[in-house]
């Protein structure tokens, strides 16, 4: 009689798990975003022959179930915890985590894309700068696998190779290694980005080469909110946040910031306190991706200008370079076109650096 008892709850159990987890799909809200994941979920697919024909209907309305399964961020974590803890599996989705730090694995060097890369630096130099007389530097920012992966057996890339490709094939810019100055302590344990209020060493030295006084005085603030960066999501088990400090003074204060989007114009400001509460914190720092930023400095040392074609990093250390320069444009190619950038830019002989991660260069095709 119990053992009956047993097996009709059971089938009432599963009965009740296979109606209410589909109740539960038809009738929750569907989120347009993940923040944990950063990523934009998939939406629902559109019926019709052709999709039918093609397979990809029955693919779409599988990833959409996928990123819109109740419970979906509490079985990503229990996945996580179970790989880890109980295979001993080293990286869950693609990170690794070491001496309190998450880690992105990045291997091999993808060799199409660092020769993509190239060309797209070349073809900028020969078309935009070369007749100008504009003197360029090129400067690579490792990633935190260049301080942990040899010592923890870790997959990455052959750093040696991969700075000496860039050295080689760029001969037309002065090379600033950054690895002079740069330690793991100087990158946030959650995020990709490095932290800025330890980046004066990174501006002096490149201030030094380029001939620029980057020497200033800065207050240091700390943001109250705890800073969760893009590898918390990913990761998918329980991380503690940090601290994101800024640094600032009353020249940083006064420049003015412009966003040019084709004709449009919008001011903007060198530190977004509302950003920080949005999809991406590091967004705090010149609002975020942007195609064309000019930053102008009425009380500059000089008259000097410079160019930067730059990824998120600069965000946070191009702050840093305003004491000297009268106007820094910034320009991110993953999100306007190279070849038509004379349109919205005056190139006049400025001086000009290429600052980029080792992370997009080994993935340039983003650049355009």
């Amino acid at each position: 009689m119990k053992e009956r008892k047993k097996q009709g709850l059971a089938v009432i159990l599963i009965f009740i798990l296979l109606f209410s987890i589909p109740l539960l799909f038809l009738f929750t809200k569907k989120e347009e975003y993940s923040i944990s994941e950063r990523r934009v979920l998939k939406e629902l697919p559109k019926l019709s022959f052709t999709t039918i024909k093609k397979g990809e209907f029955g693919r779409d309305m599988e990833e959409y179930f996928l990123d819109h399964f109740p419970f979906r961020e509490g079985f990503r974590t229990l996945k996580a915890a179970v790989s880890t803890e109980i295979f001993g599996t080293k990286t869950e989705n693609g990170l690794y985590e070491k001496e309190g730090y998450l880690v992105k694995m990045e291997y091999p060097i993808h060799q199409e894309m660092i020769e993509y890369a190239v060309n797209k630096f070349e073809n900028i130099y020969e078309s935009l700068l070369k007749e100008k007389g504009s003197q360029c530097y090129f400067a690579i920012i490792p990633d935190k696998n260049y301080f942990l992966a040899d010592k923890y057996n870790m997959l990455s890339i052959d750093y040696e190779e991969f700075y000496r490709f860039f050295q080689e094939e760029i001969s037309w810019a002065e090379h600033i290694d950054l690895r002079e100055v740069l330690t793991l302590e100087d990158y946030y344990k959650t995020d990709t980005h490095w932290r800025q209020e330890r980046l004066e060493k990174v501006a002096f030295l490149l201030g030094e080469k380029m001939g620029a006084d980057t020497k200033a005085v800065y207050k240091k603030k700390k943001i109250e909110m705890p800073f969760y960066g893009v590898y918390v999501g990913q990761w998918s088990l329980p991380v503690e946040g940090e601290t994101m400090y800024y640094l600032t003074n009353s020249v940083i204060e006064d420049c003015k910031v412009t966003s040019v989007e084709g004709k449009k114009k919008r001011e903007q400001k060198i530190y977004h306190e509302e950003k920080f509460t949005g999809k991406d914190p590091y967004d705090f720092f010149l609002s975020g991706p942007q195609a064309i930023q000019i930053i102008e400095n009425s009380r500059a040392a000089s008259k000097k200008e410079l160019i930067v074609f730059r990824d998120s990093f600069a965000s946070s250390l191009i702050p840093l370079f305003v004491k000297d320069y009268a106007k820094i444009t910034l320009l991110d190619i993953r999100y306007v076109q190279s070849n038509i950038l004379d349109h919205y830019v005056e190139f006049k002989g400025q001086d000009v650096l290429f600052l980029y991660s080792s992370f997009i260069l080994n993935q340039a095709k983003a650049l355009r």
